[in-house]
């Protein structure tokens, strides 16, 4: 099992899949449909196989592959797992399949061609697993920048209202970043060795203004793509034109490629120019919670809205990064997964919402709880998870965060609860807004309000609460991958606090 190329084949597998999609004829939308659920399927078994194989006490990079790409530059097909890029994997892995089924009717309403929607959402993947597994620094750069070609038909082809406005910007905003890492990435070539191998790379010694000025070029491309503020504005475009099952994606996995580019590259490549530059990430981090969640108190668009609890929420991941403790550290990693699960849950219980409704918008709707109960109360759930209700899975990841931070940094930590109370704030008057109070009249006069979830609606949504609930009572299977990798992260940079104590801090989250 050890020698079977994992990454490669799981890299491979969505791509032979879309191929396969795409050349399915167009007046045969359900077998295309299938054939793109049941390849996803096969990416999850392979995904699950790689997880049983991990060994959480081995060494830090497992599924180590390296074929010749380009020779004369030093340029591989290389491929490597720790445990903070395995379980963002095995994250994809689990999203995919229920963004298919949850994107059934989604491109028929759009009136373009269904097997060339469900490709871009393969081809998605391909690129997003890419980006996790490579440990090339230039094969990581390639996946960065092709990933955003599928997302950007996806919004620009198959979204709603401004898709195209949206999709550019969304575009641009990404391009310009990646010509930020693209000259860092030449910069890193150049004083690394003429070398793009990340081992390689993580035990040269760089001066400290090249550090700087090479973090700085890393930095802001990943900055960007999480997005941190001030760069975050394409985001409520984005996600708010974008197809529900698209948008689930964009805030549950492609955003993680910024915070897991710190993680990966800031860090452990810039140790000194990262400690130096922390004080202002804490600042953009303790922005990026107030002020994203205050805005997404105003919204009357359901989807702009959870867009801004996302910008929000990735603030606390910022700060767990930067705080320098494995417990904040932990917390950070467990963030990207449980906001992966809860925010693509909340994402795809309002596009249901929205395709009963035809409306995005808050306003149009009121007590729509009388008439679909049960999409009611799981939205509510989902709403109740974004904001870290204890016994959900972002609780825990949300109490690692402030307490790894709080032993370093107080004031840092005190600042960040008030996003809690803030997500309290705007997931409530959302709910009470769209399914609690009164029965909008005009709701009675819409087909779809008098449907609630069907079959195939409960098979998306049943997985990700299960799994919510799961990692909110018992994340040990999660935290035991995650922790070896953090801690040989937060050893590359010099850790602040003494001594791991994740499992303490688990325990008591717990509780």
């Amino acid at each position: 099992m050890s020698n079977f190329p994992f990454l490669s084949v799981l890299t491979v597998a969505p791509l032979v899949g879309a191929l396969v999609v795409a050349l399915l004829p167009r007046r045969r939308p359900e077998l295309a449909k299938q054939v793109a659920f049941v390849w996803s399927l096969l990416v999850l078994v392979l995904a699950v196989v790689m997880w049983i194989a991990f060994k959480a006490g081995g060494d830090r990079f497992q599924f180590r592959e390296s074929y010749a790409w380009i020779p004369n530059w030093g340029v591989n097909f290389t491929f490597a797992a720790d445990g903070i890029a395995l379980v963002m994997l095995m994250l994809i892995a689990v999203l995919v399949p229920l963004v298919i089924l949850a994107s059934w009717h989604d491109a028929e309403s759009s009136k373009r061609s269904v097997p060339v929607y469900f490709a871009l959402l393969l081809i998605l993947e391909c690129t997003m697993i890419g980006v996790f597994a490579a440990a090339d620094v230039f094969l990581f750069y390639v996946f960065f920048e092709v990933m955003l070609v599928p997302m950007y038909f996806l919004i620009g082809s198959y979204g709603g209202h401004q898709r195209q406005y949206a999709a550019v910007k969304f575009f641009l905003y990404s391009l310009v970043g990646g010509l930020f890492m693209l000259a860092a990435v030449i910069g890193l070539w150049v004083v690394g060795g003429k070398t793009f191998d990340w081992q390689a790379l993580s035990q040269v010694d760089i001066s400290t203004g090249t550090e700087r000025w090479l973090f700085l070029g890393f930095f802001v491309a990943f900055a960007i793509k999480a997005p941190f503020f001030p760069f975050h504005t394409w985001l409520p475009d984005a996600g708010g034109a974008a197809p529900a099952g698209a948008a689930a994606l964009l805030v549950g996995v492609l955003d993680k490629v910024g915070t897991f580019g710190i993680l990966r590259y800031c860090l452990p490549l810039f140790p000194d120019a990262a400690k130096w530059f922390a004080p202002w990430a804490l600042a953009l981090g303790l922005i990026g919670i107030i002020y994203a969640a205050l805005l997404a108190v105003g919204q009357n668009d359901l989807k702009r809205l959870v867009s801004y609890t996302s910008i929000a929420h990735f603030g606390f991941i910022g700060v767990g990064i930067f705080a320098f403790t494995t417990q904040a550290g932990t917390g950070a990693v467990l963030y990207m997964v449980n906001h992966g699960l809860a925010t693509g849950l909340l994402f795809l219980v309002v596009g249901m919402l929205i395709a009963r409704r035809g409306s995005a918008l808050i306003s149009d709707f009121g007590g729509a709880g009388k008439l679909v109960p049960v999409l009611a109360g799981v939205l509510f759930f989902a709403g109740l998870a974004s904001l870290a209700l204890p016994g959900t899975a972002p609780f825990i990841s949300e109490f690692l965060v402030l307490i790894g931070t709080f032993t370093v940094n107080k004031p840092v930590a005190v600042i960040a609860t008030v996003g809690i109370i803030l997500a309290a704030a705007y997931v409530l008057w959302m709910v009470q807004r769209t399914t609690q109070g009164t029965l909008n009249p005009a709701l009675t006069e819409v087909d779809g309000m008098r449907r609630d979830l069907n079959l195939r609606e409960k098979v998306v949504v049943a997985p990700l609460i299960a799994l919510i609930v799961l990692l909110g009572f018992y994340p040990k299977p999660v935290t035991d991958v995650i922790n070896p990798a953090v801690q040989a992260t937060m050893d590359d940079i010099g850790r602040t606090d003494p001594a791991p104590s994740v499992d303490i801090g688990v325990q008591e989250a717990s509780r």
